[in-house]
């Protein structure tokens, strides 16, 4: 499929009741009510706090995908994209040879009590994604439940990532990242990694028209108590979906139209190709996540006291917290120290000034509000 033409779908089919970061059961159930027939619907399990666990199978086709999102609460980017890609199967005719080819078993929300008090954790903080073989928790035994009966030939482990990643040691914002998890401690690229590198691959390159140089994968180290490092050690071909940061888009919406195009052009690849992982290469080309943003650094600031220098950068992160059933992004004093090496997604000059807080003190490390005072004037911290 065209570029063009997908980002069409997606205006076209985007659901507009998900909206910003905050997605919850609420948010999702009335959307559930109205998939009709053609999508099956199920309540699969509970979490801990007894909320249901949807799972939605749709398509007809042999080859089998299993998608699950916000395993981890606070991480609802996947999912406003799910629904737009049901809208678009319900909706429209153009990925009909999809479904004619894949079936898909969808599980939105993994982790409803996570989503509801916004927390990467369950209700009994725990990370689900550390729980793929102990398997203690509700949530994660509903997973291993689907993965079992489903059986899979393709896995789908979607999430969100901060917005602290570069793609690269570079000045490249990582706004989408993939990864085909390791299955052994060597990190070998196996037939099944392969498979998932191919599908990696392009959807990157379709990513990169839009978003040149900022698709990162990450480090591949071993942890079998992850989930996707499990599916893949039981030879499943395993994507991880990282969905990040895009210039001003705090909300994640235009994050979102981009982790739609890469799941209707791996679908699209899935359902027109037999993908034995010959072309897996190019997945290696893409550049590292590194820890190298923050949201705003203060260049050349006067703060006396600080690694005996008079000038230094202060680096500052937002803090997301849920306020009256919304998410607010609260900034914080992270570092003060010479920053050389990092890069900000806003910059803010001081020339050489002092950079005060509300009551006319020099900032501190975790000092937290939504400006700053340089040369006796408010400056906003927070993009408009």
């Amino acid at each position: 499929m065209q570029l063009e033409e997908i980002k069409s779908l997606f205006l076209k089919h985007k659901e507009t009741n998900l909206y910003h970061r905050y997605i919850t059961n609420k948010h999702i159930e009335p959307l559930l009510n109205n998939l009709g027939d053609s999508v099956e619907v199920k309540t699969v399990g509970e979490s801990v706090l007894n909320n249901p666990i949807y799972a939605l199978k749709i398509g007809e086709g042999h080859k089998r995908v299993l998608m699950w999102s916000q395993m981890h609460g606070n991480e609802s980017t996947t999912t406003k994209a799910l629904f737009d890609l049901l809208n678009t199967f319900l909706g429209s005719s153009d990925l009909e040879h999809v479904l004619k080819a894949c079936t898909l078993y969808i599980m939105p929300i993994l982790n409803p009590d996570g989503a509801q008090a916004y927390t990467r954790i369950n209700a009994n903080e725990v990370d689900l994604n550390r729980d793929a073989q102990n398997l203690t928790q509700p949530e994660s035994k509903v997973l291993r439940a689907a993965f079992e009966l489903f059986k899979p030939h393709f896995c789908y482990n979607l999430h969100g990532q901060r917005t602290i990643f570069g793609a690269g040691q570079a000045n490249k914002s990582a706004t989408v990242s993939f990864l085909a998890p390791a299955q052994d401690e060597p990190c070998t690229i196996t037939p099944n990694r392969k498979v998932a590198m191919e599908i990696i691959a392009v959807m990157n390159d379709a990513l990169q028209n839009v978003i040149p140089g900022q698709v990162g994968v990450y480090d591949d180290s071993f942890n079998l108590n992850c989930v996707g490092d499990t599916f893949q050690a039981e030879n499943v071909p395993t994507i991880l979906f990282e969905a990040g940061h895009y210039e001003n888009d705090y909300e994640r919406e235009v994050t979102r139209e981009l982790i739609y195009i890469s799941y209707v052009t791996s679908l699209h690849y899935i359902a027109n190709h037999d993908v034995t992982g010959d072309k897996y290469e190019a997945y290696l080309k893409i550049p590292e996540n590194q820890k190298c943003f923050y949201d705003v650094i203060i260049r050349n600031a006067k703060v006396p006291g600080y690694l005996n220098k008079k000038i230094n950068d202060i680096a500052i992160q937002f803090q997301e917290r849920l306020v009256d059933k919304k998410i607010e992004f609260i900034p914080k004093i992270e570092k003060i120290e010479n920053l050389k090496d990092f890069y900000a997604h806003k910059e803010i000059n001081a020339n050489g000034l002092g950079v005060l807080d509300v009551d006319n003190e020099v900032v501190k490390v975790n000092y937290e509000n939504v400006f700053v005072i340089i040369n006796n004037e408010k400056i906003a911290l927070l993009s408009k």
